[in-house]
């Protein structure tokens, strides 16, 4: 067992699915654990809300940005709405920005980063370019910031598949489950245990020599070398 008692971990997007049971696996393995979401904290695309929510957090020893948003209607980039490409990058994009800012100072030495990405930064999403270029933008984030914050903070970044969440729901009905399973070696969409897992182990001493990696978790799917 990973043991993390007298250390404090932040996750944002904490109340449901991967950010969840990230939460729950940091403090059974001993860590004081704060959750930061929009139930409680308001829309993290809001500057000021970042900023309330890192100063009643305060110092801590892991920062994990987890939440975001993917819309479920597949629209082509010539047909879709400004709207939508601006919100989709404000809540997966804009809001890293904040929380990083606001909470990566509070960060105690010999701390960590991990930001939550998608294989979809690496591979595209058709019909969801709105969120692909988000996550394609995380992972180049992610690169840059671990370079400018080591040797004191170490960063890196989990990039999922497909997951057994809430969010991923509207596209496993009607058949949708078994036919993405199919393209999946695993055979099946990860749990979201299965992605807090590697969260949790890129804070650990364990992985005191990874710094500015991108750990993919999508069951075979995507193979990145």
């Amino acid at each position: 067992m990973i043991e993390l008692s007298g250390k404090k971990a932040v996750v944002t997007g904490g109340s449901r699915g991967i950010g969840k049971a990230t939460a729950e696996l940091f403090a059974k393995a001993g860590a004081q654990v704060v959750t930061v979401q929009r139930s409680t904290h308001g829309d993290l695309s809001d500057p000021c809300n970042v900023e309330q929510a890192a100063a009643a957090a305060g110092a801590h020893d892991f920062l994990v940005v987890n939440h975001g948003v993917w819309p479920p209607e597949p629209v082509g980039l010539e047909q879709m709405a400004p709207s939508q490409w601006h919100s989709t990058i404000a809540q997966n994009l804009d809001s890293y920005f904040y929380v990083v800012r606001e909470f990566g100072p509070k960060l105690r030495d010999g701390g960590a980063i991990v930001l939550v990405a998608s294989t979809a930064g690496q591979r595209g999403e058709s019909f969801h370019a709105d969120y692909a270029a988000t996550k394609g933008a995380i992972i180049s984030l992610t690169k840059s910031l671990a370079v400018e914050l080591a040797p004191r903070i170490r960063v890196n970044c989990v990039a999922p598949g497909w997951v057994d969440t809430d969010m991923s729901e509207p596209a496993f009905g009607g058949g949708g489950r078994e036919r993405i399973s199919k393209t999946i070696p695993m055979g099946r969409p990860a749990t979201a245990e299965e992605i807090a897992g590697p969260i949790v182990f890129l804070c650990t001493p364990l992985a005191g020599g990874i710094c500015g990696e991108i750990l993919n978790v999508n069951g075979g799917s995507v193979l990145c070398g």
